[in-house]
């Protein structure tokens, strides 16, 4: 701890990402990256962009790609706000959006930068409990608050909350903005675009990270009313005011008009994510249901971190979370089917103790 820093400093507690560890022939089922690359036409737009024009700013307002998020979704291009990833989206938000002095909730199980982001905006944050399924129960966000917060599919859970229960929420809180965090809906959600027009205070965010395999470029986008979205553009543009660089702008454009590459490969996901959960489930593994692009699974017989360290030491990274109510489990990206096929093969002899 440098006695440079500041007393802020001091005590903030980042947020801690999915290992990244440097292995050879690793079978990596950590970090929810898609195992099917960009599309084609994603590589050949970034190619073309690359010459003289990089010495240029790119657009600071990223127009091209907010008409075609707006064009995909049916929604109005001012309804669209972008940012480098959709974790730089959830920070505006919880600056710009969240009523400083009340608590923001969000669930007890939840994605973990949200508590970081409170913790970076001095922001008070509550948790909700999900039940004893692992699932949020809307009735328990009837509460005063300054904002609410939830991930939808849930993670690390997978699990979803239907539309209508999103529409609970959104009716019992009318003077909070209710922020969807949908990094996983292409899996198997239902996606809160289609209520956007039906209600001011929500925004839907999203992420060009997991369904369409662009991780490495670092694209993100919120959906909401316009006023919610010019609200992210004041904080944007009193920060950075070119988020979005050439070569991620032109590949996201690439990788939303080509449906049936996205299509093909979302459907080859979920394909792989039912097989793993039924062989998970010939071993006697609980697998909560899943509409995302990993599983959320554990063992009556074996702790989570005992099967994460054995699955390690064969070259095998699954993710596990030493906290309360869910140490127990295992998060396991869906992979290539010979990935999936190493993991349900390593695991009868983990769980024999060979």
């Amino acid at each position: 701890m440098s006695k440079f820093w500041s007393p802020f400093v001091r005590e903030l507690e980042p947020y801690v990402p999915g290992e990244q560890p440097k292995m050879a022939n690793l079978v990596k089922l950590n970090t929810n990256e898609n195992p099917f690359g960009p599309s084609p036409k994603v590589l050949a737009a970034i190619q073309a962009e690359l010459g003289d024009s990089l010495r240029l700013y790119p657009d600071p307002n990223s127009d091209r790609l907010k008409q075609t998020i707006a064009d995909y979704h049916g929604v109005k291009a001012s309804q669209v706000f972008v940012g480098n990833g959709s974790d730089e989206v959830l920070a505006h938000v919880f600056q710009g959006l969240f009523q400083h002095g009340k608590p923001v909730l969000f669930p007890d199980i939840s994605y973990s930068f949200y508590p970081v982001y409170c913790g970076l905006y001095r922001i008070e944050a509550r948790t909700i409990p999900l039940d004893e399924h692992y699932r949020i129960n809307p009735a328990d966000y009837r509460q005063p608050n300054g904002g609410i917060i939830f991930p939808n599919p849930n993670a690390p859970t997978g699990c979803a909350l239907g539309l209508e229960g999103v529409e609970s929420i959104l009716d019992h809180n009318p003077d909070s903005v209710v922020v969807v965090d949908e990094a996983y809906v292409d899996f198997g959600a239902d996606s809160a675009i289609s209520l956007v027009d039906r209600y001011p205070n929500l925004l839907v965010t999203q992420t060009l990270s997991k369904s369409r395999s662009l991780a490495g470029l670092r694209v993100g986008f919120a959906i909401g009313h316009e006023l919610l979205v010019e609200a992210l553009e004041r904080v944007k543009n009193s920060f950075n005011s070119y988020p979005i660089d050439r070569l991620a702008m032109v590949g996201a454009v690439a990788a939303f008009e080509d449906e049936d590459y996205f299509q093909k490969a979302r459907q080859a996901v979920m394909a792989e994510r039912d097989r793993v959960s039924q062989g998970l489930h010939a071993m006697g593994f609980e697998v909560l249901p899943s509409a995302a692009n990993f599983v959320f699974a554990r063992h009556p017989s074996h702790g989570g971190a005992a099967v994460s360290a054995a699955l390690r030491s064969r070259g095998i990274i699954v993710r596990h979370f030493n906290k309360p109510r869910i140490d127990e489990f295992l998060r396991i990206t869906i992979g290539s089917a010979e990935q999936n096929d190493a993991l349900l093969n390593a695991l009868p002899e983990v769980l024999a103790g060979q």
